[in-house]
């Protein structure tokens, strides 16, 4: 999404034409960052993770860093490079490229980028989805759909309810422990 959008920005700019070109443009390009990128993450990564292994089980600190730093810096200076050479070679040589890529492998991308926005949503949701929380996802669903408030302000109501929870779950602790004749310790793991 990042390089199909500065490119395309970049093109449409470069050539004045508008945001229907820009998307023309960046689209392929991005798909080829997608897939480079997918490349990258499946084989070059792994590879230096097993080395980060070989360096922790050595006690070696030094080494897993540098494993973590070339992991890291190496996708950023890849997609640099695909950013810069696209530009310069323009979209037509990206179509080119991407038309010599299997149909089946195009097809198997294009299925991927449909269910991983799906997926993502689900595993988001089986993290943060509990009995303490549901009831307020459904009533932040039911104040969207019925009284039409926009998501920022579900957003900026969920907040100030956290905020709230939080004072009042605290303020129960104080006072149970003052009850109690203990002391309260401000040693836990707060969530928030």
């Amino acid at each position: 999404m990042v390089t199909g959008g500065i490119l395309g920005t970049a093109f449409a700019i470069s050539s004045g034409a508008g945001t229907e070109t820009a998307l023309l443009l960046g689209l392929p390009i991005a798909t080829l960052t997608l897939v480079l990128k997918n490349v990258y993450l499946g084989l070059f990564l792994p590879v230096l993770s097993h080395k980060a292994d070989k360096y922790a089980e050595e006690g070696n600190t030094r080494g897993v860093e540098a494993m973590h730093l070339i992991g890291g810096f190496g996708l950023s200076l890849m997609l640099a490079i695909i950013v810069t050479v696209s530009f310069f070679v323009g979209s037509d040589a990206i179509k080119h490229i991407l038309n010599t890529i299997p149909d089946f492998v195009q097809k198997g991308l294009q299925l991927a980028t449909g269910i991983l926005p799906a997926l993502g949503f689900a595993m988001l949701a089986r993290l943060l989805i509990n009995k303490k929380v549901v009831p307020y996802f459904f009533l932040g669903f039911l104040i969207v759909a019925y009284l039409k408030v926009p998501i920022t302000g579900i957003a900026l109501l969920g907040a100030i309810v956290s905020v709230i929870m939080v004072n009042v779950m605290n303020n129960q602790k104080v006072n149970l422990a003052a009850n109690q004749g203990g002391v309260v310790s401000d040693d836990d793991d707060e969530d928030f």
